[in-house]
């Protein structure tokens, strides 16, 4: 059997090395991005009406599941806030409960 040599990506066809162009070097001014949809969200949530579901799909585009699953996977677990929910009109609205900034826990044990 025969095998081909896979060629890199900077490999042309006739064999030869390209030369790469510069690389772009990005800075990263402040860990909090502005008009994000996470930001767009937790605002909605922070709000003392709270936020349903059907809220929050138009505000993002986002599907149900995936607006349930933002809810439990970072607002709950990687956030660590505290979010209630109550059944409104026959809606179910949900809204942050603690008091907390909203700012994730740093990652270090304590001594």
């Amino acid at each position: 059997m025969l095998q081909r040599k896979r060629r890199s990506k900077s490999e042309s066809a006739s064999g030869q090395i390209r030369a790469k162009g510069p690389t772009k070097v990005q800075s990263v001014t402040g860990s909090i991005r502005s008009r994000t949809k996470q930001e767009a969200v937790l605002g909605l949530l922070r709000r003392p009406q709270g936020a349903t579901i059907a809220a929050i799909t138009e505000a993002t585009g986002w599907l149900q599941h995936s607006v349930r699953g933002f809810l439990a996977g970072v607002v709950r677990k990687r956030l660590k806030l505290k979010l209630g929910s109550d059944r409104v009109d026959g809606n179910r609205v949900y809204k942050i409960t603690s008091g907390d900034s909203g700012r994730p826990q740093s990652r270090r044990r304590p001594a």
